[in-house]
This record gives C-alpha cells, sequence and structure tokens, in this order.
C-alpha cells in the first residue's frame, strides 16, 4: 500500500508541475524549471553518500573494528539480495543511523556509536534492516525525484512572481499568447509551493512506513524493530543531535522530531504509529 501511495503521490506531483509550468512560462518555461531542478539534484544525488558522510564525520570501519555490526549488515544484505554496503560508524551519542548511496552497488550503511551502545542484537538488526530496505527500494532516487519536481514548482512560482512584479507576463513568451491570469499568479505563487512541499514530505512518510515494513520482513523481528524505535526516540529526546535539516529525512528518526514542526511538514510519521504498524505485523494485522 504505502508503494501504491508513492505512486499516487508523484503522479499528483507531476501533474501539478505540469499545470504550473503550462501556465507559468509555457513548455519553454517549464522546461527551463525542470532543467535547473535536474541539475541542482542531480549532484546531490550522484554524490550524496560521500557528501553526508563527510558532513558528520563517519568513519568507515572493517570488520575487525566492528564484527556485530558487520554480521548484521551481512546478513541483511544477503537476505536484500544487494551487495554489501560499506559501514560507516559515527562519534555521536545520539542513538540514530542512516542509508545512503546513489544505488545498491554504491551504498553505505553509518551508525552512531550511541545506537551501539543503547540497542541489543536484535534491535540493532532491525534498525540495520530499516536501512538496508531504504537501499533495496532505491529512496534515494525517489526522494532525488520528488525534490527535483518540488524545487521545479518553486522556481516556476518565483518565476510567476516576479512577472507580476514587472508588469505582468509577455505574451510573446507564450504559445498561447494569453497573459498569467490573477488567480493562476496566486496559485503559482502561493498554493502550488506549498502543495509541492506536502507532497514531497508525504512521499517520504510513506518511504519510512515502507522502510519499516520492508526491514521488519528481512529481518524477521518487527517486534525488535519496534523496541529500537522506542529507545531511539527517547534518547534523540535527552541527547538531541546537531543535525542539519537537510539531511534529516535520511535517519531512522528524525534528528528534527522534536521540535515543533507540524506532521504535514515533517519528512517522518509520528513513532507512535511506525510502532502501531510494527506490532499489527507482529499479530498478523497488516
Amino acid at each position: 500500500m504505502n508503494g501504491l501511495k508513492t505512486a499516487f503521490l508523484m503522479t499528483i506531483l507531476t501533474i501539478l508541475f505540469l499545470f504550473i509550468g503550462k501556465a507559468v512560462g509555457g513548455h519553454q518555461g517549464m522546461t527551463i524549471a525542470l532543467i535547473i531542478a535536474l541539475g541542482m539534484n542531480f549532484f546531490s544525488y550522484w554524490f550524496s553518500d560521500k557528501i553526508v558522510l563527510a558532513m558528520y564525520r563517519a568513519k568507515e570501519v572493517t570488520e575487525a573494528e566492528a564484527p556485530n555490526l558487520y554480521s548484521i549488515v551481512r546478513r541483511v544484505a544477503s537476505k536484500a539480495g544487494i551487495p554489501m554496503p560499506k559501514v560507516y560508524l559515527m562519534e555521536n551519542p545520539t542513538p540514530n543511523a542512516f542509508a545512503t548511496g546513489r544505488n545498491p552497488s554504491h551504498a553505505a550503511v553509518a551508525v552512531t556509536t550511541g545506537i551501539l551502545n543503547l540497542l541489543d542484537y536484535d534491535e540493532l538488526e532491525g534498525v540495520i534492516a530499516h536501512e538496508i530496505a531504504h537501499i533495496s527500494n532505491r529512496d534515494i532516487l525517489i526522494g532525488t525525484i520528488a525534490a527535483t519536481f518540488a524545487a521545479a514548482i518553486m522556481f516556476l512560482a518565483d518565476m510567476a512572481r516576479w512577472t507580476m512584479i514587472f508588469g505582468g507576463s509577455r505574451s510573446d513568451d507564450r504559445e498561447d499568447g494569453n497573459p498569467l491570469s490573477a488567480v493562476g499568479a496566486i496559485v503559482a505563487i502561493i498554493i502550488a509551493p506549498l502543495a509541492a512541499t506536502l507532497i514531497q514530505m508525504a512521499i517520504s512518510r510513506s518511504r519510512e512506513y515502507l522502510a519499516d515494513e520492508t526491514g521488519a520482513k528481512y529481518c524477521g523481528k518487527p517486534l525488535a524493530l519496534a523496541s529500537a524505535l522506542k529507545k531511539i526516540a527517547y534518547g534523540n529526546e535527552v541527547l538531541p543531535m546537531d543535525a542539519k535539516p537537510a539531511t534529516a529525512h535520511m535517519f531512522i528518526m528524525s534528528p528534527l522530531s522534536g521540535s515543533s514542526i507540524l506532521n504535514l511538514f515533517s519528512t517522518h510519521p509520528p513513532i507512535e504509529k511506525r510502532i502501531e504498524r510494527l506490532q499489527a505485523m507482529a499479530s498478523g494485522r497488516l
């Protein structure tokens, strides 16, 4: 269901882009906005692993340095049918973890020292399974596509705003020759970027639910993952991580979850709902 939800939301995001693009800049303006947004996001997608790992000073560890962690990553990766990801460790007391990489052949799993100290073996396996699920489900690619369309819509909204400021649209720049209407301008400037952001966040939340579900199947221990999420949530409240908002969506639990951000604008579902779903899986109700 979460896979279907993602497909539905991506379709809505695409339709929104096409509608706003046609209304604001015609085919030419729409193409320019998409190319600019694609260029902005391609770099972060292609080099996502190097960027975020360097940002959090993650150090690659060998099997000799972290045998238990390595064993779990290898076993879960084998169950998922993907190559063994690189394993990284972050010297940080806050319990958290993330996966990165543009595809399963160029992937990495990073965990904090805090999560290793907090979780037992089964709980850690649940966390690793969740991160491996992100890799096998190609969530980095899906997130990048969603971000590209959202950025293109915001760029088009900027075009509409500047068009209004400098005296309206130029009919010779539009294929249909019709100036941008006041209603269309308001939609493009205010409603469209907001809608794009909400859809992008909803896609992110659906991928988190799917990673929980897929990860629980990989490790076969949904209750262990639920227990891990509960401990991580408490750990993040006690020892909040100094994380960048741009990377918050990558972690198994958003480092920003303790803030006043509304759920609709959150990259992660409420922890209570995630735990409820995992408990339902364990009892066969999901």
